[in-house]
């Protein structure tokens, strides 16, 4: 298969980039049709945390829908060309307060057939008001306006659509094998700024760079496998956040034989965990 080539970043004035991302045609075999989006290109397709809030789209906008999402977990099965791409979102089961879904995302291929680049299994639910704490702190950081904001000029064009500030671990200056611990840690919110809401927190959870490039500060090709998304919050709790920075760290726990995972946390302005996420990482020398 062809290295897809970005296409060029068109703007809608008055329209986020994230929510001309999302916009999805429903068809009449239930499916949506949508577009890569030029404006979260990464080295050769979209950025993976667009990929994932297409497809969590899918499924929020389906008439059948029961609660807000309680996790999503994808699988990043081949590369997502330039173009328009199909979603099909399907309620496999509905309970009480819980509903299963599969999701699928394809493309047509030079010959005309259809073929899956991506899977995903979401479960959305009804939350009830009960016992409620979070054991993992957010941890103290300086203000996001005190810290230097990331210098994303020459960067691909996914990281134009993010406010990153990084207090601690960040991409490599040399490439020179000295290693370091694989924990980052920075405020991020989406550029220009956007209300928070589940789609944009899925895409957020998204925004780190590999791992292995921190550990061993050497840039090897990398690429994620399969990720999946807790998210501990609701619509209520995210419309208070509004458009101000959240905090997110990631770090690595094994790197072995061409594989390393990731956990990653996301705490809002006032300190509440919103999401969590882990992701399987294929690296190559």
């Amino acid at each position: 298969m062809n290295t897809p080539q970005a296409p060029e970043p068109g703007a809608t004035p008055g329209v986020h980039p994230l929510d001309m991302a999302l916009r999805l045609i429903p068809e009449h075999d239930g499916s949506a049709r949508g577009v890569a989006p030029a404006a979260y290109w990464n080295m050769v397709g979209p950025y993976g945390g667009i990929t994932v809030a297409q497809m969590l789209q899918a499924v929020l906008q389906h008439p059948e829908r029961l609660g807000d999402p309680l996790s999503i977990t994808v699988n990043f099965a081949g590369p997502v060309e330039a173009g328009e791409v199909r979603i099909e979102a399907v309620p496999v089961r509905t309970n009480r307060s819980t509903q299963h879904w599969t999701v699928s995302m394809g493309q047509r291929d030079a010959q005309g057939a259809f073929v899956v680049s991506t899977t995903a299994t979401v479960i959305t639910a009804v939350r009830r008001d009960t016992f409620s704490v979070d054991d993992l702190p957010r941890p103290a950081m300086p203000d996001p306006m005190r810290c230097e904001r990331f210098d994303t000029r020459g960067a691909m064009e996914w990281l134009q659509r993010y406010d990153m500030r990084v207090v601690q671990g960040a991409i490599p200056k040399t490439w020179d094998d000295s290693g370091h611990e694989s924990l980052s840690q920075l405020w991020v919110r989406d550029d220009p700024p956007r209300p928070l809401d589940f789609v944009a927190l899925s895409a957020l959870c998204d925004v780190f760079y590999p791992r292995v490039w921190l550990r061993r500060a050497r840039r090897v090709p990398a690429g994620t496998v399969g990720m999946t998304i807790y998210f501990h919050t609701d619509a209520a709790q995210l419309a208070r956040q509004g458009d101000k920075h959240l905090l997110a760290q990631a770090s690595a726990q094994a790197f072995r034989n061409g594989f390393f995972d990731q956990t990653a946390q996301l705490w809002d302005s006032e300190g509440v965990l919103l999401a969590t996420s882990h992701q399987i990482v294929y690296y190559k020398e």
